[in-house]
């Protein structure tokens, strides 16, 4: 089985008029402002897993600030799971930082998502309030046996639209509150799995913590999959393509540029996304 964790869809409005949901919105604004910043329906995304071979993809949306665009765009993801059974696994997406957050999380997890995801707080917040709310998500998702899914990214290098300003700090600490939920750090966790190599507590914190590898052709040479499995072994590396912003085709291309031979390239492809998964497969 090929799977991909990490995909995002919308609605038709918000993809034929996206303008019109920037206002109050200014991370989905910086984001996606250029016309280059694709926006894709279920539809589309289906087409493109038949194309790449893909056989099963983790949906969600976006953090918005404004409870009732998270509401419906998670209501739409939801829809668009049960359009494609056994193709699509659905994620609630909310911003963490929201009053509504834990509300709208329960009930998008009563509604049949599979967890919470992609979480992001892409601009300069109170961290020990933000950590504060991840405890109560991570609580409701041990409760209903759910995957955590959390945007991370790398501190240093060029700046792009979403990179949130928080360091590795933070993401540390994130992953020591919701120990025993299954989490997973987005974008290689921001290379946060090269600390595994420290010393023991270091490595029991993070644990439970899986990586995928969203945008890794933008953002690190192919070596970085040689480095994470000699530190945190492949059974915790997640295929994530971020698709729309690229096809499972370049990070196929990439595994081989790393040397990986086919039995590691196929844990990666899905193997081990299907164990995390599969209280949800049919």
């Amino acid at each position: 089985m090929k799977m991909d964790v990490h995909a995002h869809i919308f609605p038709p409005e918000m993809i034929q008029e996206r303008e019109r949901f920037f206002q109050g919105e200014p991370a989905f604004q910086t984001l996606y402002q250029s016309p280059k910043a694709r926006l894709v329906s279920a539809e589309t995304l289906v087409e493109a897993m038949d194309e790449g071979g893909i056989d099963v993809t983790v949906v969600f949306g976006f953090p918005w600030r404004q409870e009732a665009l998270a509401r419906r765009h998670n209501d739409y993801v939801l829809e668009a799971a049960a359009r494609f059974p056994n193709r699509l696994l659905p994620m609630v997406c909310f911003d963490p930082d929201g009053s509504y957050a834990l509300d709208e999380a329960r009930r998008g997890l009563e509604a049949g998502a599979v967890g919470l995801g992609e979480l992001a707080v892409y601009e300069a917040c109170v961290e020990e309030r933000v950590l504060a709310r991840f405890e109560d998500l991570a609580a409701l998702c041990r409760e209903k046996e759910a995957v955590l899914l959390v945007h991370a990214n790398e501190p240093v290098g060029h700046a792009y639209p979403g990179k949130a300003p928080m360091g590795l700090k933070f993401y540390y600490e994130l992953a020591r509150r919701t120990r025993g939920v299954p989490l997973v750090l987005a974008h290689w966790g921001g290379g946060l799995f090269f600390f595994e190599r420290l010393k023991r507590e270091t490595q029991e914190v993070l644990a439970h913590v899986f990586y995928d590898t969203a945008a890794s052709p933008f953002l690190y040479h192919p070596q970085i999959y040689r480095d994470a499995i000699e530190m945190v072994g492949v059974d915790r590396i997640l295929l994530g393509t971020d698709y729309p912003l690229l096809s499972v085709g370049r990070y196929v291309r990439e595994m081989g540029d790393a040397g990986l031979d086919e039995p590691l390239q196929a844990r990666i492809l899905g193997e081990n996304a299907a164990r995390l998964f599969a209280n949800r497969l049919a």
